[in-house]
């Protein structure tokens, strides 16, 4: 019997989707559309308390002050309205952002207190009761703006030493524009980098890329870098020689005693030169009795050497 019952319910609700009762389904539809329209219309004309997201818009003197933090763009707040207006700010329908100006005390201040943002809020919701602010306090970041006319000149090689080739820029020197704090720490002159790769024009010139801090803006984004061989400079120094291979607990005697290294390197680099790490050995191969001319050998040089050679042609040495 309930098996029954249940057949029977079961064709009662099934019936409908036959070809001749489906107008039945469309009557359904149509009353569940309604009834939740009148119900969405119903619930949208009452008044709610709840919390939402608005937007900001800050006012200041953008030709001498910039912002080194990102600026809140939105704040929560605690609001009672209608649903009408609550949906619309949802959806950001025609939302007048709240205005909060800071024209006095840049750059020094460093928060926004819920007390000055209050009146900026009440004044730009049309249609909704401000209650509070969910955050009391706004943190902001402020710098004064400058502008920093640098020369370039270009970037030492990775360990410090100078490139083998001088350049020249087109333009001469750049402006950056940004916070106080970022432009006034700038290289004077500035560096510029080269690629690793570059892809010259045929008349050997470079386009290279100025870079930067993030919030600092350049005049141009770009320089033209023509490069040209750099002239060396040439350094004497006199070396004591090593006796390579000479057996132990023998004195020898060496004229002259010590011998003349020429090096070369960049003017920059004279500074770096490290005069100990220049070395020069004689070899007991090439002693043939108690009395011999040897050459001497460079087996040493500091790292930011370009050209070496030793201007001694021999040293004499004897066995006392």
């Amino acid at each position: 019997m309930p098996f029954i019952r249940s057949v029977s319910l079961l064709r009662w609700f099934v019936s409908p989707l036959h070809k001749e009762r489906r107008s039945y389904w469309r009557v359904v539809t149509a009353c569940f559309l309604a009834a939740s329209t009148f119900w969405l219309l119903n619930a949208l004309g009452k008044t709610y308390t709840t919390r939402i997201v608005y937007p900001l818009a800050w006012r200041y003197d953008a030709t001498r002050y910039i912002p080194v933090q990102p600026l809140p763009t939105e704040v929560a707040v605690n609001v009672t309205g209608r649903g009408w207006k609550l949906l619309r700010k949802e959806l950001m329908l025609d939302v007048k952002p709240a205005e909060i100006s800071l024209l006095r005390g840049l750059p020094a201040t460093r928060y926004v207190t819920g007390a000055a943002v209050r009146p900026a809020l009440q004044a730009a919701m049309e249609g909704l009761q401000f209650n509070y602010l969910v955050s009391d306090t706004l943190w902001v970041s402020f710098d004064r703006l400058v502008s920093r006319e640098i020369p370039l000149t270009l970037s030492p090689a990775a360990d410090g030493s100078a490139l083998p080739y001088a350049a020249r820029f087109e333009p001469k020197a750049i402006v950056f524009q940004g916070p106080a704090s970022q432009v006034e720490a700038l290289a004077n002159p500035y560096p510029v980098h080269l690629p690793r790769a570059p892809a010259s024009s045929t008349n050997g010139t470079l386009r290279v890329p100025i870079g930067g801090p993030e919030l600092v803006k350049t005049s141009v984004p770009e320089v033209r870098v023509r490069l040209q061989a750099r002239p060396l400079v040439s350094v004497p120094v006199q070396v004591v020689p090593e006796l390579a291979g000479f057996p132990a607990g023998r004195e020898y005697e060496l004229q002259p005693a010590t011998v003349r290294v020429q090096l070369q390197c960049f003017a920059e680099d004279t500074a770096r030169l490290d005069r100990s790490q220049v070395h020069v050995q004689l070899h007991f191969s090439s002693f043939t009795g108690p009395d011999s001319s040897l050459q001497p050998l460079l087996t040493g040089t500091p790292a930011v050497t370009r050209g070496s050679r030793v201007i001694t042609r021999a040293v004499r040495v004897s066995l006392k």
